[in-house]
């Protein structure tokens, strides 16, 4: 947090953005109550508070669509004190209209017509802040910066408002002090509220001149007319598969929220719980909104964000599913902290993303379809899910110990769940920057601070088999075999081996295999081997399967999972990363396991009478270890594998490897038809 806040324009921008946000929430509940205080009329005092609540949603409607398009036409900070110098008018005239002997109902016609109005320019407000951000902090910032303001907006804000207000009410009911109408706590908010926007205009004209001014993009994009801009905006959002995905996904994540607190009141009382359950569900599902946004990014630490935000969408909208199915309060509760938790890091995750990728010409029209989707979202979804669960019926069920309402709220959560995981999962497959990465693996690794990388493109034009197995398997032989056939058709063949292939290599051979006084530890030997390999791979295999050959090879990453993994009972995870990372995540067409018993394995080594190295010297136990992580790893990835049994006549295992390997010699050769033998 002080790596942004040491920035002087970021600093003052989020003080700027504190005051508005203090003053938004405070002007929505000191609004609300300011109206329904006119009426003595307990419907009526209903009515009141929420049409100037529910009035909030129409702006989006109307001026929601070119918003954006006015933060990126005009010049940002002129535009921001703008607004709140129209916003410090339009608020401070609400309090003022019974001073001036305003009637209750016009009282509460101009609260809302107020309000109308107030949200209406604050959409313009909030895309022309939003894109102003990424201009005053690094990249490598932006993160932590978005944690800032969201804590600070959703969390740290709405709390002192509320404070505040409870504060004031209660000091002057407990004081029994009588105040003039002008000066009762509802109105003293009202002030706070409109001079809140007066302090932020002069914040930003004379603090923050950072933001201010156009770039030569800017300035290109606003010779178009208003509705080409809007027009541009939209094709961008839509024709750009990141952006279409991270936009769908955050109102998923919203949506998900907002189907739990609108259904949240007729839930509670599914479960046999009272009132205060459903306050209780309300607060659970923003602290767990805090818990995501502040605490999310320390735990999955180096995950991609891409990946990350698909999950989180998939998690909050499981954690919805799950609320569908729970029969007990504290499962209840464990469910909808998730729920939060879940939304407020794919909303984290996502305005990151956006302000990481999205060019400044463009910015204020994505941002201000995200800042307002997401209002138009969580609001609808509260009241289309509170309609449902009123039209639909109940049934209780007893389970022994608990009975259980299976209703139509149930039914709600568990269809809007699943909806949510599709748009999750949709999301992601859209965004996956490291396609062909397990994404449980991956996650995994995240979290012990090792993620895994991707394969490294490049173009590959050949093929690659390597030979696996354990001593005396009989690979060297199945090799030459191999390789003479493809010689044979004509084919431009590599033949290696892991480690020695190079000269580098052979170094690294000796120190790992000759038997020393002073041999390696099995974690330096993991390492020697990842060092051996890194190069084999740069310097042999790379280039050859670029330049279309077909690459056979004795031993490769399989080896080292086997050989330190199992038998040196390293971690595998551990060595897998490692081999993940040296290889830059290049996998072998074709892996020929040759199984063979230990006993049987080892007694052929020593009929040749070369002597047994480091390896060929472990114990019995040792290489039993190995076969069986060799079969385990064959298993895991059948499609990829072609398991023999090494006791078979070698001509047998030759006929069967090369059977095996026609049918992925034509696919190449119809790919890249010039590598084909003639």
């Amino acid at each position: 947090m002080r790596s942004v806040l040491r920035l002087r324009g970021f600093r003052r921008l989020w003080l700027v953005l504190a005051a508005a946000s203090f003053g938004d929430w405070i002007g929505i509940l000191a609004t609300g109550l300011f109206a329904s205080a006119q009426f003595d009329n307990p419907a009526a005092q209903g009515a009141a508070f929420g049409g100037t609540i529910a009035v909030r949603l129409l702006p989006a409607l109307l001026l929601g669509p070119i918003a954006g398009v006015i933060a990126d036409r005009f010049d940002r900070r002129y535009t921001m004190v703008i607004v709140d110098l129209l916003r410090f008018v339009i608020y401070l005239s609400i309090p003022l209209v019974p001073l001036f002997g305003g009637s209750p109902g016009l009282t509460v016609a101009w609260a809302t017509i107020a309000t109308f109005l107030g949200e209406t320019i604050t959409l313009i407000w909030i895309p022309a802040k939003e894109a102003a951000v990424p201009n005053l902090i690094p990249k490598s910032r932006i993160e932590i910066s978005n944690q800032l303001t969201l804590i600070t907006t959703y969390g740290i804000t709405p709390i002192l408002a509320a404070l505040l207000l409870s504060a004031l009410t209660a000091g002057l009911q407990q004081s029994g002090a009588s105040l003039p109408d002008w000066a009762q706590p509802v109105q003293i908010a009202l002030y706070i509220n409109a001079f809140s926007r007066l302090a932020t205009a002069i914040v930003v004209f004379f603090g923050i001149k950072e933001i201010g001014g156009k770039s030569a993009a800017r300035e290109q994009a606003a010779e178009q007319t208003l509705g080409k801009q809007f027009t541009a905006g939209w094709k961008y959002i839509g024709s750009t598969p990141m952006v279409r995905g991270l936009v769908v996904g955050i109102f998923g994540a919203f949506a998900a929220g907002g189907i739990v607190i609108g259904a949240a009141r007729t839930y509670a009382v599914s479960l046999g719980a009272g009132e205060a359950a459903f306050y209780l569900l309300f607060g659970t599902i923003f602290m767990g909104l805090a818990l995501g946004i502040g605490l999310g990014p320390m735990i999955v630490r180096d995950l991609s964000r891409r990946r990350w935000f698909g999950m989180n969408i998939v998690l909050a909208s499981g954690s919805v599913m799950f609320l569908g199915l729970a029969f007990h309060l504290s499962m209840a509760l464990v469910g909808a902290l998730l729920v939060g938790a879940g939304a407020g890091m794919a909303f984290l995750a996502g305005t990151t993303l956006l302000y990481a990728e999205i060019a400044d010409e463009l910015r204020g029209r994505v941002f201000a379809v995200v800042q307002i989707g997401v209002r138009m979202v969580l609001l609808l979804a509260i009241t289309l899910s509170g309609v449902l669960v009123g039209l639909g019926s109940s049934r209780r069920v007893d389970l022994g110990a608990f009975s259980v309402d299976v209703s139509a709220t149930r039914v709600l959560l568990l269809v809007g769940g699943a909806i949510g995981i599709w748009v999750g999962i949709g999301s992601f497959r859209q965004m996956d920057d490291k396609k062909g990465v397990p994404v449980l693996a991956d996650l995994w690794g995240s979290l012990r601070g090792r993620p895994l990388s991707p394969a490294e493109s490049f173009v590959q034009a050949g093929v690659f088999v390597v030979f696996e197995g354990g001593e005396g398997a009989g690979k060297s032989t199945q090799v030459t075999l191999l390789s003479e056939a493809l010689r044979e058709q004509g084919r431009d063949v590599v033949v290696t081996r892991e480690p020695g292939a190079t000269d580098l290599g052979s170094r690294i051979r000796g120190l790992v295999l000759n038997k020393v006084e002073d041999a390696p530890s099995a974690r330096a030997e993991a390492l020697l081997y990842a060092a051996d390999r890194a190069h084999h791979v740069a310097t042999v295999v790379r280039p050859a399967l670029s330049r279309g050959a077909v690459v056979v090879s004795d031993r490769y990453v399989d080896s080292s999972l086997a050989y330190q993994g199992a038998g040196r009972t390293l971690p595998v995870q551990e060595i897998s990363w490692l081999s993940s990372w040296a290889t830059g995540g290049l996998k072998p067409n074709l892996v020929v396991l040759l199984d063979v018993e230990p006993g049987v394995g080892l007694t052929r080594v020593d009929s040749r009478g070369d002597g047994a190295d480091r390896l060929e010297s472990e114990s019995r136990a040792f290489h039993e270890r190995v076969r069986y992580a060799f079969l385990d790893l064959a298993a895991a990835d059948p499609k990829r594998y072609l398991v023999l049994d090494a006791s078979r006549p070698v001509d047998e295992l030759a006929t069967a490897v090369t059977t095996r390997l026609a049918g992925l010699l034509s696919e190449v050769d119809e790919a890249y038809p010039e590598n084909a033998p003639s």
